[in-house]
């Protein structure tokens, strides 16, 4: 596994602690070796040394010395730049020495943990050396991180470039929310239960409701998100891996084309939003100063690197038609943002009231609709809501919930979210990939809303507090349908 970038934060709290919980659930092959390359200046000591500290640090329980050491001394390093086809010689080299001396066939899975400018010259270099070369069986794969392009021109080029030196077979596009337990889950809870499949579509459900919410503000990523903010980073990617995974059809099989087939159908019929529509199907934010719990926090224009008069989102909400048979008339409401009131990552799915005329003549004055709630992030489980009688000499009407918390049922083990996707990537298993199609579609989705935000900067901003649940627009938004979010 060669990683570009191995001197950054994503490999010191990600990917080499992820190797080290494969080892420990023995999903690593003894014929395993880790080449880190990146232009800081180390040696391969130094290297390991990060390493094995990095893991104790990371891992999420206490490391088993064996198993740290083990990892560690299968690592190498190379300074290298990555615009220097003298250095790519370098690596070539250095692969087949540690090809030699731990055996491992000849297959490499390249890594890039880097900054989305590098990803073209990156592939480019290693296609000019050779090292993209598939033959009698030994395999050549590059994992490459999000985001994909910067909009839909972009990703389509940048599609075009890589796709001249690697087959589609090749590509790993990854998204770390498809390492999620709940998100792997969502295919199985709905195709492997009777119950539920039938009554997923228009005639029972009355809208969906998906929330990728964060209490933290931009961090240390101020110069990132002022280039991309809340749109571009989350929705073509994240948020809309969430709305095919929902609503795709039953595939007609777990193979990675298979289903991601039927995502890529999702997503083209999303139903494009006018110039017009932006108006009143999208909402940005940018938060102001606040509180989260009892801690004050910045504006984001106080942010570091941010620019004080900047006009970057940092809350967006949408609100999504399918034209599909399955879900026309059901709006999907997505929405994303920083320094909101907590971290929580959910998928609501409430489904459409009972008839109310049988309590017509009672004390009951409403009936509430049930709701099934995917818990994504922090806390992966599955909830569902539903009315029950009250007891008493009267009829009353009480909503209870029903939870199921994958702790609870199943243990838990650490992770850092890494693990699945890159076991089914030393595989070959790109279930829980992006393809290049399912990239492009995302993009034309939010296209037209950055056009026009575009055209049309914001006169409000900032115009949430930090620690709210976002701008009054965006209750607005679902008021008008006579809906409202799922705050609890």
């Amino acid at each position: 596994m060669v990683i570009f970038g191995a001197s950054g934060d994503l490999t010191s709290r990600k990917l080499l602690p992820a190797l080290y919980n494969l080892c420990r659930n023995h999903l690593l092959p003894a014929e395993f070796a880790v080449l880190g390359f990146a232009k800081d200046e180390l040696s391969e000591e130094e290297f390991r040394t990060r390493t094995r500290d990095e893991i104790r640090e990371y891992a999420g329980a206490p490391a088993d010395c064996e198993l740290c050491n083990w990892i560690a001394d299968r690592s190498s390093y190379l300074t290298g730049d990555f615009k220097t086809p003298a250095d790519f010689v370098r690596l070539k080299d250095k692969i087949a020495e540690l090809d030699a001396r731990y055996h491992t066939q000849g297959n490499v899975l390249y890594y890039l943990a880097t900054l989305p400018q590098f990803i073209s010259e990156i592939i480019r270099q290693l296609g000019e050396q050779g090292l993209t070369h598939e033959d009698h069986g030994v395999w050549r794969r590059v994992v490459i991180e999000k985001p994909f392009g910067n909009d839909l021109e972009s990703a389509k080029a940048l599609n075009r470039e890589i796709s001249q030196v690697l087959k589609e077979s090749q590509i790993y596009r990854i998204d770390h929310y498809l390492g999620k337990e709940t998100v792997q889950n969502i295919l199985i809870f709905r195709f492997a239960n009777g119950i539920f499949e039938p009554v997923w579509n228009r005639r029972y459900i009355d809208h969906v409701q998906i929330t990728v919410a964060e209490s933290l503000g931009v961090e240390r990523r101020g110069g990132y998100y002022e280039h991309a903010g809340g749109l571009r980073d989350m929705i073509p990617s994240h948020v809309l891996q969430l709305v095919s995974l929902t609503a795709m059809e039953p595939p007609i099989s777990f193979q990675a084309d298979a289903v991601r087939d039927e995502q890529s159908k999702v997503l083209h019929a999303i139903q494009p939003i006018s110039p017009e529509d932006v108006l009143t199907r999208a909402v940005r934010g940018q938060y102001d100063h606040g509180a989260i719990g009892n801690q004050a926090v910045p504006a984001y224009r106080s942010e570091e690197l941010v620019d004080p008069h900047s006009n970057v989102e940092t809350f967006v909400a949408l609100k999504l038609q399918l034209d599909n048979w399955r879900w026309a008339d059901v709006p999907f409401y997505v929405r994303t943002g920083k320094r909101l009131p907590k971290r929580v990552t959910e998928i609501v799915i409430q489904f459409r009231r009972a008839p109310f005329v049988l309590f017509r003549d009672t004390p009951v004055d409403k009936l509430t609709p049930n709701l099934l709630v995917m818990h994504i992030q922090p806390d992966e489980g599955i909830s569902l809501s539903f009315g029950a009688k009250i007891p008493g000499a009267h009829v009353r009407v009480g909503g209870v919930t029903m939870d199921f918390q994958y702790a609870d049922y199943f243990g838990t083990e650490p992770s850092t979210g890494y693990e699945r996707l890159l076991y089914d990537a030393m595989i070959g298993d790109a279930t829980l990939y992006q393809r290049a199609d399912m990239v492009e579609a995302g993009w034309s989705v939010v296209e037209p809303v950055l056009d026009v935000w575009k055209a049309l900067p914001p006169r409000s901003f900032p115009n949430y507090e930090a620690g709210s649940w976002g701008p009054r627009d965006a209750d607005e938004l679902m008021k008008r349908d006579g809906r409202k979010w799922r705050t609890e």
